[in-house]
């Protein structure tokens, strides 16, 4: 059996002028997990290429240039000339999203200044009875043009200030009342010089009526001019703009491991797993990349002390083709191996597929899965991110279309694949619509073919939780714990308990055997000796005392693990009924369907056929998974998770972290 990839412990000294390429290396390689927990440190040092990065994005956000979602260009560190470029385009875009916001907020100020006026243009009020109202205040006079500028800014957003007429001495300054004093302290110092309005003045000024006008179309010119502007200057440096953030993301992220490694003046210790099967290849490249100044040891993980006292775990990774490496994730989602154990991805992808074609057993709706399996492999399809799973789709879609010829259904439809049936049933006898019919016709014959289908799915449960029995016991023999391989419930004295009873009652039931005395000692046997497994597995494994707690505990504890041994192993078998029973149940759900178009007109038929199918497809396709992945975890999983490892995550470069 497949087990773990074999690691090794690989320590550099680096001198400095060469620890950014040596980080380079390691981070483009992708196989390389630092000993020394990066992430927990922090020394409070600034990454001013972070910053950079940083400022990158908000130029590229604010010229609208679509994000990368990762890596397009070969990965590499600025070079100056990129720096240069970097700070150039930096100081561009912040001068243009400066004027752009100068430009927005003025032409929001005309247009709220130009609304008010309307807003009071027409009314058939005296200016007297306007300035008596209680939230307006307002001021008509003269300043010297030149002033106008330092007027506005001195009194900001609190009021608004319009210049009447052409040459710019006249303004109009209306503010809330409760603003008043500010405003008329500026206009003081402003030497503002107010004049009288006659009491029978009505509305607002005309011209400064249309001086606002003039002045907003001014401003939207202005704006519009420079959004122009941003658009072209997007255009031109799109390119550029890309493959800095790609540069920089690496430099940022190179700065950042830097500043946390353990280092002296000159020389920097980098510590990390990395696999057997590389470190002669690493050791080769580095020893070009830096001309022989990189110091490199190796190490044995036996050799590693943090590993031998236990703090430390060495980092386990699963190495497989791409078809069996979609199913990584169902086991690292549970938890690691541990390191130098078996490898159960393999087993994974056969029992998921094949668990999951015996309860979906419908060629057209199988072939649903494959056709979006294929889709989302060759990247055409995209389902919020189910396109990762587009290889299980593919195995899923092979066994329920595989299972779909057997049972003769398609799209819940009995006939379409009959003349198949037929062709394929009539070379080994009489001819029949099905090659393996589902559905209960009446009969002795069809409750006893129900009965040996459900005993065939408790035989694959058989085989899935000998299976994970069997990779225990080799685990534990790997990990130099023969007590627990020998002993207990997960041992070989509890797998032949299981074996052996499940024989027995095989013989009872087809073969008319009688109970001898053999069967009653060989289970009893067993059975004793999985129940009190532990005080065996210490006399094994040297541990003193042999009863931790004492005889009568010892003898308590084993009578509560017989009826858990007994119950256990029991359920782990009957639980597989379920898989019968939902293939029954799919079978039933397009007997439905069938019928159901069958009694409908044809454009009715038709689309009950297409909703039911669909709801088939997404529902039961979802509940039939669950409950794969439910007998994977707590029936397989169970007989060998008993610990979890320590997942390898290596050192890589990523576009923008994910937190």
């Amino acid at each position: 059996m497949a087990k773990t990839t074999i690691m090794r412990l690989v320590e550099l000294m680096v001198y400095k002028e060469d620890v950014h390429q040596v980080l380079k290396y390691l981070g483009k390689m992708g196989q390389f997990q630092f000993q020394q927990n990066l992430g927990g440190q922090d020394d409070g040092n600034l990454n001013p290429d972070a910053e950079i990065f940083n400022k990158l994005e908000h130029a590229r956000a604010s010229l609208s240039i679509p994000d990368l979602k990762g890596y397009v260009d070969e990965l590499d560190i600025p070079s100056e000339a990129d720096e240069t470029d970097a700070m150039k385009i930096i100081s561009d875009v912040e001068e243009l999203h400066a004027r752009e916001l100068a430009a927005s907020d003025e032409l929001k100020k005309v247009n709220a200044a130009l609304n008010e006026a309307i807003a009071f243009s027409n009314l058939n009020v005296s200016y007297s009875e306007l300035e008596n109202l209680s939230f307006l205040t307002m001021r008509i006079g003269k300043i010297d043009p030149s002033s106008f500028d330092m007027l506005k800014a001195a009194i900001g957003s609190r009021a608004t200030v319009v210049q009447l007429g052409e040459d710019g001495g006249n303004i109009l300054v209306a503010c809330s009342k409760k603003a008043r004093f500010a405003v008329d302290t500026e206009l003081k110092h402003a030497d503002f010089v107010e004049i009288q309005i006659p009491k029978d003045f009505k509305g607002i000024p005309e011209d400064a009526l249309i001086t606002l006008k003039k002045q907003r179309e001014s401003v939207a010119a202005q704006l519009s001019e420079i959004q122009e502007e941003k658009k072209s200057f997007a255009e031109t440096h799109r390119e550029k703009i890309l493959h800095l953030l790609q540069v920089y993301s690496v430099e940022s992220q190179i700065s950042e491991v830097q500043g946390k490694l353990e280092s002296t003046e000159f020389v920097y210790r980098i510590s990390g797993w990395m696999p057997a099967r590389l470190t002669h290849e690493v050791g080769r490249d580095l020893d070009k990349l830096t001309e022989g100044r990189t110091g490199i040891r190796e190490y044995l993980p036996d050799e590693v002390a943090t590993v031998a006292s236990g703090v430390e775990q060495v980092p386990v990774q699963l190495r497989h083709g791409k078809i069996i490496s979609a199913f990584e994730r169902m086991i690292f989602s549970y938890g690691s191996p541990l390191y130098g154990t078996v490898d159960p991805t393999p087993f994974v992808a056969i029992f998921f597929t094949l668990l999951f074609g015996i309860m979906f057993g419908d060629a057209g709706q199988g072939l649903v899965f494959l056709i979006l399996g294929i889709l989302m492999c060759a990247k055409k399809l995209k389902l919020a991110g189910w396109e990762k799973f587009g290889v299980i789709f593919v195995c899923i879609g092979i066994s329920s279309t595989i299972m779909g010829l057997l049972t003769g259904e398609f799209f819940a439809n009995e006939e379409i694949l009959a003349p198949f049936s037929r062709w394929v049933t009539g070379l080994f006898g009489t001819p029949r619509n099905q090659i393996l019919p589902m559905m209960p016709t009446g009969g002795s014959e069809s409750i006893k073919r129900m009965f040996i289908f459900f005993g065939f799915t408790v035989g694959v449960g058989f085989i899935i939780n000998s299976v994970g029995l069997i990779i225990n016991i080799i685990n534990q023999f790997s990990l130099k714990r023969p007590g627990k391989a020998i002993f207990g419930k997960t041992g070989i004295t509890g797998a032949v308990f299981f074996w052996y009873v499940i024989a027995f009652a095989l013989r009872l039931a087809f073969f008319h055997h009688s109970p001898a005395i053999y069967d009653w000692i060989i289970i009893g046997v067993t059975l004793f000796l999985t129940a009190f497994g532990e005080p065996f597995e210490r006399l094994v494994e040297g541990e003193r005392p042999v009863l931790e707690n004492g005889l009568f505990s010892g003898i308590i504890g084993g009578i509560v693990e017989v009826i858990e041994v007994i119950s256990s192993y029991l359920s782990n078998t009957v639980s597989f009924l379920r898989v019968g029973a939902f293939a029954l149940a799919h079978a039933v759900l397009g007997y439905i369907i069938e019928k159901m178009v069958g009694i409908a007109p044809l454009a009715g038929g038709i689309a009950i056929s297409i909703v039911g199918n669909a709801i088939v497809v997404v529902l039961e396709g979802m509940i039939v998974a669950i409950q794969v992945v439910r007998l994977q975890y707590y029936e397989f999983f169970s007989k060998f998770f008993n610990e979890t490892g320590r997942e390898f995550m290596p050192f890589s470069f990523k576009y923008k972290s994910v937190d």
